[in-house]
């Protein structure tokens, strides 16, 4: 049997973005070296907005169960 294989890069791409400054979508990812705390992993996202020019921001993303909870 066979899975389907993802990266995170690969499921923010696409995905909306939203925060009290910028709404878009997600047109590129990328691994950064920001650090969140255990179970996070930072990513460097360039966003298209809505109104106005491309531009980034850095997002962090839970890469473990425990960092949900």
């Amino acid at each position: 049997m066979s899975a389907n294989k993802y990266t995170i890069e690969g499921l923010l791409i696409g995905r909306s973005y939203r925060s009290a400054s910028l709404e878009g979508i997600i047109t590129d990812a990328d691994e950064h070296d920001a650090w969140y705390g255990t179970g996070y992993q930072a990513y460097r996202v360039k966003v298209r907005p809505t109104i106005g020019l491309d531009t980034y921001r850095v997002v962090a993303v839970a890469t473990s169960q425990e960092a949900c909870d």
